[in-house]
């Protein structure tokens, strides 16, 4: 039997981006550019993540999980920053053994997505990666002039709250690559893998960060790492009180089986939860506009005078060793 043909890129663009592309901006993806033009009043806000096969997913994750992580991960910067999202720009460098069927299902994520999130595609580029694959989205954003939210900012005295729970994602990896074997196994492991495949960008959240937040920021590469971001750039240092971080019900289950793993849940990456500073006198409306918007918040800690990297205070009132405080890239 003949092989069948697999479409070159323009035809793949026509085929599978084109209808992606709704924005008048994107001008149909007929143009080398896109074009934004941003209402009186308003900043745009801008931010780009690449994710590469081996490293940020596995490569036989499902195509729509690929398309899903790849652009939730950039809208939950923009949510960090207090933005509302309006489009995005996509590169992708298929692995050399593609199919049509894999594009068709990556696709047709992201077109879920972009429906959910009230987005559109505005262009990109599409190539080939021998060396396997690779997706690289550009997120746009919006709001009102001179309201972004930095990772500086924060004063001491401001109290640190985060989003829904911390640890799942960096616990479902754990479990994938067979590290981890939680009992009962499969309703124990089904919520986390999900937390580590599909982020839940925290977009309703954009308008309380603006105007409650001092500073902010997404929870990428860990918690306790993340923290230390913010207390470096903002000059100051921190607490974290490690018993009111939020767990999930499997990832609590998890460190009560084996206590350790909570180093794990403070320090593994890939929560894309929100970081954010927020005065004393400011959090309880903070709390109740986060509550409306159906966001869990917690608060977990709080921001002080001096240097250095934030103490995580144990259940027993000591600080605890962590061994390392983030995932590093480059780390070993």
């Amino acid at each position: 039997m003949a092989r069948r043909r697999r479409p070159g890129e323009f035809e793949l663009i026509e085929r599978y981006f084109r209808p992606l592309a709704g924005d008048p901006g994107a001008f149909a993806l007929a143009d080398d550019a896109a074009m934004l033009r941003p209402k009186a009043g308003e900043d745009l806000v801008v931010t780009t993540d690449f994710l590469g096969a081996g490293i940020h997913f596995f490569a036989d994750d499902p195509p729509e999980s690929i398309a899903r992580k790849a652009l939730r991960v950039n809208l939950s910067d923009l949510a960090a920053k207090g933005a509302e999202p309006v489009g995005y720009l996509l590169a992708l460098a298929l692995a050399s053994d593609w199919d049509e069927a894999w594009v068709r299902h990556f696709t047709s994520a992201l077109r879920a997505d972009q429906k959910s999130y009230g987005i559109s595609l505005l262009g990109g580029d599409t190539s080939r990666a021998p060396g396997g694959m690779s997706v690289t989205i550009t997120a746009i954003g919006r709001l009102p002039k001179g309201t972004m939210v930095h990772r500086e900012g924060a004063r001491a005295g401001d109290l640190l709250f985060v989003s829904g729970t911390i640890g799942d994602a960096a616990l479902g990896l754990r479990i994938r690559l067979g590290q981890v074997s939680p009992k009962p196994a499969a309703a124990m492991a089904r919520p986390l893998l999900d937390r580590y495949l599909h982020p839940q960008p925290r977009i309703a959240l954009a308008a309380a960060i603006r105007a409650h937040a001092t500073a902010a920021m997404d929870v990428s590469d860990g918690l306790v790492g993340d923290f230390a971001h913010m207390c470096k750039a903002s000059g100051l240092a921190g607490e974290i009180d490690a018993a009111n971080v939020p767990l999930s019900k499997s990832a609590a289950a998890l460190v009560t089986e084996e206590p350790a793993l909570l180093a794990t849940a403070l320090t593994g990456g890939d929560d894309y939860e929100i970081l954010a500073a927020i005065p004393p006198r400011e959090a309880a409306e903070f709390a109740a506009k986060a509550k409306a918007a159906r966001v869990p918040v917690a608060r977990i800690g709080r921001l002080v005078r001096g240097r250095g990297g934030p103490v995580v205070i144990g259940r027993t009132g000591r600080p605890m060793n962590l061994g390392r405080a983030s995932f590093d890239h480059f780390g070993r």
